[in-house]
This record gives C-alpha cells, structure tokens and sequence, in this order.
C-alpha cells in the first residue's frame, strides 16, 4: 500500500474500558470488533486498552495473572485472540494509563488517554462506554481531535445505580451527567438495545457478536441432532459475575417462590464475585437442588452438554452468555425486557411475563429438544453480522478521510479561549474546567490521583512525569 492510500485509508481507534484476562464484555467485545473491522484490509484498526499497575492488576485480573509490561500484556491478549479466530490479526494495540476503582468495581482512565493516538494519526475514534470514558477526561475535545467520535453504550448503569441506597436520586443525577458528556464528546451514539438510556444522536442497533468457537460447538450439536443422537445430556446452568445484580436476585427469587411447582428440577449456578457466599448462602436455604460452583469459560466443555440456561436478568443491555447459549443450540429462558429484543428472533428463545410464565417456560424447555438453527440464524450471532451492522448504524461506509466533511476545528482551549461560539463548546470547557481540580473529581466519584499518571505508569508505558500537561489551557 503507497503512502497516499495509507493517509486516505480510514484509521479507526477503538478505545475500551477493559482488557482480557478479565473476561467483561468491554474487554471481550471490542477485541473481536478490532480484529473484525482490520480483517479486509480496508481500515486501519488501533486497539486501545487500559494499563494497570502490578498492583491494581492483582485486584481485578482473575487467577494471580500480571504482567510486568505492556508488551507482555499484549503477547496474551493477542494469544488469547488467536485461539478463538481463524484469520491472521491484522491491527495494532496501545496502552493508556488507567487505575483500578474498587468501590466501582471499574478500571478507570487516568490523564488524558486520547493522547494514546497522536495527533497527525487522528481520525475516526470509537468509545466503547463513552460516559465510562468521558466522565472524568480532562484533555483535549474528543470531536476536536478526531474527525469522527462513536459511543458504543454497553451498560445500564442507570439500572445498576437504582439498587443502591438513595438510587432514585443518583440515578436521576447520573442520567443528566451521562447525557452531558456523551453529547459533548460523540457525533454518534449506538445503544445496543433500549436498555439503556436515550443520547442525542442515537440509533439502537446490537453491534455485538459471539466468539466462534461458540458457533462451532452449536455446529456439533446440530450434527448430533441431524444423526439421531442425544445431544444434550444436562438440564439448567445460569453462568454470570456472581454479584445479586447480575440476574441471581432474580433466579434465586423464583426459584423459592416456584419451590412446589419446580421440586424435580436441579440448577447449577457458576460464576465468581464479591457476592459469591451470600449467594451460596440462599441457595443452600432453597428446598429445589441448586448448586454453585466457581466461574469457567463459557466454551469448557462441561457446559456444552446442557439443554436450558437461564437468564432472568434485567441490568443487562445485550447479554452476552445468552448469545454465547443461542449460539451453542440451547434453549434460554429470559425475562420479557427489552434487553433481550434481538434474542427474540430466535427459536430457542422462549421469553416470560411473571413467575408462572418462567415456570411454564423453563419445564417444557426440558421437556423438549432445541430447535435447529438456520443458516441465516447462526450468521446474525456472528461478528460478520455484527461487524456488518456496526459499520451501516455508524455511517463509517459513507466516511472516508479524504472526503470527510467531519473535519478537525481549531482546538476547543486555544490561547483565544473561545468558549461562547456555540453551547456545546461552553459545555464542553465547563467540564474541562470541572474535572481540572482534584476536589471536583472527587466529589463527582474519580480516583484519588487520576488526573496525571503517576510515576510507576509513566515507567511502565514510557511516558515522562517531566513533560509539561497535555492538560493545560493551551493545547500543542
């Protein structure tokens, strides 16, 4: 490729919120987006994923895995990658500075980590949760220094907060802010379903696909099928995060209250989290057979051989299991919400209203076998799909660098300081000004010491604590 076609190939950044080996759909999701989006050679694809210390890694990475370097980090990821696709990977991986929160639960980005993609490479950035991304930036204008900002909304956080003590109030407050920063920082926004909350600029649209190796074992099983054998030899799994809110109030709710009507069924919950003994603790109480058992890959082979997962969650925008379970040729039983729309289409979908619904569903799901997939059917779980509707909901093929009419402004802080041209740029500066002071930080929620890395992040990704701000007023 010449010089020309490399400078009018599209570039796209992907930044996200997470990184493999913590298996969350922000670390998972936008990988298989990058090596999707770079696999025809049309675009130039740049991973950008968060570096943690040594120390924050230990709090989050599963299995006392760390890493010493970001190099070495890297080699994982991409062997990781490599296991589960059949095409050579052809984009790049950055680091930004990120710490871990543990009040969250989250890694959060410190500095400002659009300074991971310098200037002159700049064009068509995606945000993998942009209020995640942007509650705290304080740097450069996202939409100044890229032609083209995409939010990708993974998480109902608005749901996620309601649980909380005085979760009425925080989520009214947390809707304005996400609202704020998103619109200030994205041209487009993708909900991948109406889970979440409205954005300017929205089009809901699930983006998202599953891990082939998901889609072979779902082939298996078919050809089982096709041959008379019994493909599945198990009864019902629910597989998540081990925290109440990740759908295992809900199960374990209509499991006690079903007790009579479900008395020969027997479930098996697996997963890890802070919630993990409390959760054991109720299913022990329940009359019905539910076990717990730590988390594993949802491709081990000890899940292929169930016939039914269950899922009654409702915080979840599109989840990600339950595609994985589709995939597999299970049956999955779901509540009736609206973050479950695109499972709809599927056969093996069977949805419920109320309790007597979820106990109707659940036993003539084991009572039956799956339906099989249909060609058309396995390809929409794919990330072919998904790559293909990302690409129409975002308008990036009517997009290029040469002819984008997206183009850079004049930086938002000049030496000018031009705050009142219009109100998103007045917007815009409040909350660089906002998120400028440690004390407005905190009381908004950033980590202690977010707004620079410090000297052990600098060391580890090649950064020097001496260079003047990219913060500062005035921009390079």
């Amino acid at each position: 490729m010449t010089r020309q076609q490399q400078q009018q190939q599209q570039h796209i950044a992907i930044f996200t919120t997470a990184s493999i080996p913590w298996l969350t759909g922000t670390a998972v999701n936008p990988l298989f987006r990058a090596a999707y989006l770079a696999n025809d050679g049309d675009r130039r694809v740049t991973l950008v994923i968060p570096w943690l210390t040594v120390k924050h890694q230990k709090l989050v990475y599963p299995n006392s895995i760390t890493f010493r370097s970001p190099s070495e980090q890297e080699a994982y990821v991409r062997r990781w990658l490599e296991e589960r696709i059949s095409f050579r990977l052809g984009f790049e991986i950055r680091f930004y500075p990120a710490k871990f929160a543990t009040d969250k639960r989250s890694i959060l980005p410190v500095g400002d980590i659009s300074n991971a993609i310098p200037d002159e490479e700049a064009d068509i950035a995606v945000l993998e949760e942009p209020e995640h991304l942007t509650w705290f930036h304080h740097g450069k204008k996202w939409k100044t220094k890229f032609n083209y900002v995409i939010g990708i909304v993974h998480t109902n956080y608005l749901e996620y907060v309601k649980r909380e003590k005085q979760g009425r109030v925080k989520a009214f407050l947390l809707k304005y802010l996400n609202s704020w920063v998103v619109g200030i920082y994205c041209h487009k926004v993708i909900r991948l379903s109406a889970a979440t909350q409205e954005y300017p600029n929205h089009i809901v649209c699930n983006v998202h696909g599953v891990n082939p190796k998901f889609l072979e074992i779902g082939l298996r099983k078919l050809e089982q099928q096709k041959l008379q054998e019994q493909p599945f030899t198990k009864g019902a799994y629910y597989i998540g995060k081990m925290v109440w809110s990740k759908g295992y109030k809900e199960l374990l709710k209509l499991l006690e209250k079903h007790q009579k009507e479900l008395a020969e069924l027997e479930v098996n919950l697996y997963g890890d989290g802070e919630d993990s003994e409390e959760i054991k603790e109720a299913a022990r109480k329940l009359d019905l057979k539910v076990n717990v058992y730590p988390g594993r890959d949802h491709a081990d082979s000890l899940f292929h051989n169930y016939k039914v997962f269950l899922n009654p969650s409702t915080t979840d925008v599109v989840c990600t299991t339950t595609a994985e379970a589709l995939a597999m040729g299970k049956i999955v039983v779901c509540a009736n919400h609206i973050s479950n729309e695109f499972f709809k289409q599927f056969p093996n979908c069977r949805v419920y209203d109320d309790g007597n619904g979820f106990v109707r569903a659940t036993l003539k799901a084991l009572g039956e076998q799956p339906s099989q997939l249909t060609e058309q059917q396995r390809h929409e779980l794919s990330w072919e799909a998904a790559t293909q509707r990302f690409i129409k909901a975002s308008d990036l093929s009517r997009l290029s660098r040469a002819d984008s009419n997206l183009s850079k402004r004049s930086a938002f802080a000049s030496s000018s300081i031009s705050v009142g041209k219009n109100l998103e740029d007045m917007s815009a500066y409040i909350h660089f000004l906002a998120s400028g002071f440690e004390t407005s930080r905190r009381a908004f929620g950033a980590i202690p010491g977010s707004l620079q890395p410090d000297e052990e992040l600098c060391k580890d990704l090649g950064l020097s604590p001496m260079t003047p701000s990219p913060n500062s007023l005035k921009e390079d």
